[in-house]
């Protein structure tokens, strides 16, 4: 609070959001807050709490009162990327809603990949009834999760659920019911060795940066029940090498991949990946950040920790998530 007694301003500075929607979100969360789309003054002192998405350049800076910063993604590598961020703790986004989304986009790309929805796509537009024999069984497939924080996790469980087996990596080990899961670099080998389908969910750091790459591609399993491997990449565009999976695919040591988001954003018209047959694009879209699930948890937060209350789900910054 204030000196006044009253809570102070939240600072919310979004790109690539409609900041109405979740200034109007805010404003019914917390009707007691001051919601500002920048700071009055240089170092004002009234503003105590941040909600960013790629904020510009400078304007975590230089606010003397600012007790925590909050993401309105799952990432948060937007945070520290040509910023000066202040030595307070940051808040990933953690809400059901979020998490459930990304698992309908997991499943149904799992499962398109799975039942050859792309070559049925393919006849169709061609008038071309042939039914492709030998489909394999759920129970057949391995889907490899990379990454087993909290959307990673909740995707596994549905995938088995629909009778998959399924892998986990992690950087630190982990252990799931009735999940493979393997840990750090010796694991990583191993992990891809059983995957028939990889879905990336990991975070982008200096260590994940650019790990979808051609010797990546190399250590896929090969020959599996899908025939070659797919992948299915709904992390972070940084973690793709995009010339490296073309390759992959002409080459035959990735059979389709679908990608989510991308190095640039929104990808240029002029993209080979648009126009290449075994990759399916979707805009950035598996995990919507809707600011009516996103903004109460956030607000929950902000008065829980000006009652003396610690923060939850915070972003480790050596990790970098």
């Amino acid at each position: 609070m204030n000196r006044d007694g009253e809570r102070g301003k939240v600072l919310l500075s979004v790109t690539g959001f409609d900041p109405a929607a979740w200034h109007d979100a805010l404003k019914q969360a917390a009707p007691q807050r001051d919601i500002v789309l920048r700071a009055d003054k240089a170092g004002d002192p009234d503003i105590t709490y941040a909600v960013v998405w790629k904020q510009p350049p400078g304007v975590l800076r230089d606010l003397p009162n600012l007790r925590a910063v909050f993401s309105i993604g799952a990432g948060v590598d937007h945070i520290f990327s040509g910023d000066e961020v202040p030595d307070v703790p940051i808040v990933r986004v953690v809400a059901d809603d979020l998490t459930e989304r990304m698992s309908e986009y997991v499943v149904w790309q799992v499962l398109d990949h799975h039942r050859k929805g792309p070559l049925y796509r393919e006849q169709q537009s061609k008038t071309i009834w042939h039914e492709v024999r030998m489909q394999p069984a759920a129970k057949e497939v391995s889907v490899g999760i990379l990454g087993l924080g909290t959307l990673g996790r909740d995707a596994a469980n549905k995938l088995r659920m629909l009778g998959f087996k399924v892998a986990g990596w992690s950087r630190t080990p982990k252990q799931m019911e009735g999940v493979q899961t393997y840990a750090g670099r010796s694991g990583l080998d191993e992990f891809l060795a059983v995957s028939d389908v990889v879905v990336c969910l990991l975070p982008l750091t200096q260590e994940t940066h650019g790990i979808l790459s051609a010797s990546f591609f190399e250590k896929m399993k090969r020959h599996g029940a899908l025939g070659a491997p797919v992948l299915i990449n709904a992390g972070r565009g940084g973690l793709q090498v995009e010339t490296d999976i073309i390759e992959a695919l002409d080459a035959g040591r990735l059979g389709a991949v679908t990608l989510d988001v991308f190095q640039t954003e929104p990808l240029p018209a002029d993209s080979s990946l648009w126009r290449h047959p075994n990759i399916t694009i979707t805009p950035h879209c598996a995990a919507t950040s809707d600011p009516r699930a996103l903004v109460p948890p956030m607000v929950a937060q902000m008065d829980a920790h000006d009652a003396g209350k610690p923060l939850v789900n915070l972003v480790d910054r050596e990790a970098g998530y």
